[in-house]
């Protein structure tokens, strides 16, 4: 069950991410996270409601789930999706997703600090076994540098071959907190600290739909407050790009699923397997983009041999 839910979480992620990028260039990704996360709230109310009519056992509060559902969405939902979203727009859907990688490996250490959460010797060999598949899948050196020249260029605003070589920057600390690299690392740290925040909120509670409103309640209201959007809100919804506009609708329905099974699927398996699985998004995202956007991201037999393994480790994890 719990496996189950994790892939169809890592299906709708690596669709998302596809779709964020198409989207952000015909809408401000600001404004489109905002619209995003609005969604998130008003798709999840309208799940809960539908819950609430047709369950069986009655709602019980527990004041520590709200409190840990409420933290996962300061770190998910606000700090994590909105450094991953800015990330795609610089570096790409495939190599920001790569980032991403580095993720279980964060929530197994996290979980087990916090969690006391062991693994068998078997799925720890089968995290190790997809966390270098992923790598491999992800691994392109000359489009990562082509993309990151053009992200230090647009973060300093200068040609290249205009910069002298022997000088230094002159806001270095500037260029890399916008680059992709370091917004996508902080976005991966960001979602290992939320995961294993809905891990221990959904063994205490467990109301996967209403903790994925809590935590999309809490994301919402911080970007709202923090957004530069927030005047001529509407006028600028009026004057959005449709398109642009019904993609990030779309967004927002998707992300909010994938996030009730992630915390639904934490119930039934250990934190640190559903992050795996959940997060194997570059075993899709790649060949997604490739055939999709095609952005030129080689396909090769090292990406082939990356797939093979992520497939062998999950497969590990599922089947034995």
């Amino acid at each position: 069950m719990g496996e189950s839910l994790a892939i169809l979480a890592l299906v709708l992620f690596s669709s998302n991410i596809i779709l964020t990028k198409v989207a952000s260039e015909r809408l401000d990704l600001q404004l489109g996270f905002l619209i995003s996360v609005a969604v998130n709230v008003l798709f999840s109310l309208v799940l809960l409601i539908i819950q609430f009519f047709f369950r069986e056992s009655p709602f019980q509060w527990n004041s520590f789930g709200f409190f840990f559902f409420m933290l996962s969405g300061f770190f998910n939902t606000y700090l994590g999706r909105w450094f991953f979203f800015d990330a795609i727009a610089i570096l790409g859907p495939s190599k920001a997703s790569t980032f991403q990688v580095s993720n279980p490996l964060f929530t197994v250490i996290i979980a087990w600090m916090f969690l006391g959460e062991r693994l068998s010797v078997l799925d720890f060999l089968s995290i190790v076994i997809v966390l270098l598949g992923l790598f491999l899948v992800s691994y392109s050196p000359k489009v990562f540098i082509k993309k990151q020249v053009s992200a230090t260029q647009e973060s300093t605003g200068i040609e290249p071959h205009l910069v002298d070589e022997a000088s230094k920057p002159p806001s270095k600390w500037k260029i890399i907190l916008k680059s992709g690299i370091f917004l996508a690392f902080f976005s991966t740290v960001s979602y290992a600290i939320g995961n294993v925040l809905r891990g221990a909120a959904i063994q205490e509670w467990n109301e996967p739909i209403l903790g994925g409103l809590i935590g999309a309640a809490m994301g919402l209201f911080l970007h709202y407050i923090t957004s530069s959007h927030k005047k001529n809100l509407w006028a600028q919804l009026k004057q959005a790009d449709r398109k642009g506009f019904f993609y990030y609708l779309m967004s927002g329905v998707i992300t909010i699923t994938a996030q009730i099974c992630v915390i639904a699927s934490m119930r039934y398996i250990p934190v640190s397997i559903a992050t795996l699985i959940t997060l194997s998004t570059p075993l899709l995202v790649t060949p997604l983009s490739y055939y999709l956007l095609k952005n030129q991201e080689a396909i090769t037999f090292v990406t082939v041999s990356g797939i093979a393994l992520v497939l062998s480790g999950i497969s590990m994890i599922i089947l034995i």
